[in-house]
C-alpha cells in the first residue's frame, strides 16, 4: 500500500485538508465510538498535524501534535490519533506514532511526551515506550490513562 505522509502546521493546511482530517477524527470518535463531544477545542489552530494519505490522496490517519503549554505545562502532547477503519491491523499506527513522536522531539527539543489514552490502548502505547502515570478517569465515557514519554 502506497502511503504519502506530511506533517503540516495548522496555518499551513489547506481548507480540504483540515475538513478530511476532522471528517476523518469525527467518523472515528464521534461515529465509531458513539461519542458526543467537542472535538473543535481550539488547540488545533496551534498544533502540528500529521496527514497519512493512500494512494488516490483521502486522509486515512492523523494525528495532532501539540506544543509546550497548550494541553500540558511542561510537556508536549500527541493526540487526536486515528487510523481509517478500512486500513487498521496493517501496522500503520505504528508508523504513525513513530512519526509523531520523531517530530516532536526534534520541534520540541526533547520535551516530554504527554498522551491522554484510551485505556484499552495503553499496551500499544506501551509499544512506543510511553508508561502510564497511574493516573486514570473517564473521558466522555470513556476510561482513558494520562502516560508519558520521557526523551532524555
Amino acid at each position: 500500500m502506497h502511503l504519502n505522509w506530511q506533517i503540516k502546521h495548522y496555518g499551513d493546511l489547506t481548507t480540504n485538508e483540515f475538513h478530511d482530517i476532522i471528517a476523518l477524527r469525527l467518523n472515528a470518535f464521534v461515529v465509531e465510538q458513539n461519542c458526543a463531544y467537542l472535538d473543535l477545542d481550539g488547540k488545533d489552530k496551534k498544533s502540528y498535524h500529521v496527514i497519512c494519505r493512500n494512494g488516490k490522496g483521502d486522509v486515512v490517519a492523523t494525528a495532532r501534535i501539540l506544543p509546550p503549554g497548550l494541553s500540558y505545562k511542561d510537556e508536549c502532547a500527541i493526540g487526536r490519533v486515528v487510523i481509517d477503519e478500512s486500513i487498521r491491523g496493517k501496522g500503520i499506527g505504528h508508523e504513525l506514532m513513530d512519526k509523531s513522536v520523531d517530530f516532536a522531539k526534534v520541534e520540541f527539543g526533547g520535551a516530554p511526551i504527554k498522551i491522554s489514552a484510551q485505556k484499552h490502548l495503553e499496551n500499544y502505547y506501551n509499544q512506543h515506550q510511553f508508561k502510564s502515570t497511574g493516573n486514570e478517569y473517564l473521558e466522555d465515557g470513556i476510561p482513558h490513562v494520562e502516560m508519558i514519554l520521557n526523551i532524555n
